[in-house]
């Protein structure tokens, strides 16, 4: 029977990770009490090796730039069989970005993902690269909890325009349930899937669904391009804001969307709708 190991313990997906896997090897940075069914341990994966003791499967969910490295001081013939790992669209979505550190982004993504598939063809490891569109789940994200968060503090939510961008906001327990689905089929080896919320709405009515589960009538202003980059440029310093961009403007009302047909035939993906069993 496969070790399971997961990297990227203490994020959204391998919270949800760690809850459906009935016995887990579980990464960190830092040292948790072990459980029943997990062994917490303590690896820095930028210089220590994964903990091979039999053969092992890999759910990886950490910086992706950082398993390249982490794959090439496994030996030649390794005991790790199989790697799922989790990508982003954003390496689509960012790619002709106006923002710099944007497309610095999507392009690390693109050359972790093409290291990643050189490594596991040389050392016979068989991959999925999974790449969902705006995940949230667990309060850990930093668009749907940002959003949700700043409609609890001042009541309203800010949009540029109408908000018409359509997006896909997909549940970080789907994916976790799609990387286990993914371990077991042989169907999905060494390819790669777009995954997908549920549903498909505009920004607008993302927004809005927000202030509807929160039990709050939906106050949405909207603001002009300039003035919202100006309030990003302003506030993009602070450390609870870092994430922001004035890209991000522009994308309010552009299609951010994704087929996962391709997953729903091969693994039998089916992502629920947005904010099903909430935030």
């Amino acid at each position: 029977m496969s070790n399971i190991i997961v990297a990227g313990a203490t994020n959204q997906i391998g919270h949800f990770l760690l809850l459906r896997l009935q016995k887990a090897i579980a990464i960190s940075r830092q040292t948790y009490p072990n459980t029943d069914n997990i062994t917490w341990l303590k690896i820095d994966l930028k210089t220590e090796i994964l903990p091979l003791e039999t053969p092992s499967k890999l759910f990886y969910s950490a910086p992706l730039p950082l398993l390249p490295p982490l794959l090439e001081r496994l030996p030649k013939t390794t005991l790790l069989k199989r790697v799922i790992v989790l990508s982003s669209t954003s390496c689509f979505t960012k790619e002709n970005s106006t923002d710099f550190n944007e497309q610095a982004i999507a392009n690390q993504l693109i050359q972790a993902e093409l290291a990643l598939i050189k490594e596991c063809q040389q050392r016979n490891i068989a991959w999925t690269i999974l790449r969902p569109t705006l995940v949230y789940g667990c309060g850990l994200d930093k668009n749907i909890t940002f959003i949700a968060n700043f409609i609890r503090r001042f009541g309203f939510f800010p949009i540029v325009g109408q908000g018409s961008g359509l997006r896909q906001p997909v549940h970080a327990d789907d994916l976790a349930k799609a990387c286990i689905q993914v371990a077991s089929s042989e169907n999905t080896i060494n390819k790669t899937y777009n995954l997908t919320g549920g549903q498909t709405l505009s920004y607008r009515d993302m927004v809005i669904t927000i202030f509807k589960f929160l039990g709050k009538k939906p106050h949405i202003i909207s603001i002009s391009p300039s003035l919202f980059k100006a309030i990003i440029s302003c506030i993009s310093w602070l450390p609870k804001y870092s994430h922001l961009s004035t890209a991000m403007v522009t994308r309010i009302n552009q299609d951010l969307c994704f087929d996962h047909t391709a997953a729903q035939h091969d693994f039998d993906y089916q992502p629920r709708k947005f904010m099903d069993l909430g935030l």
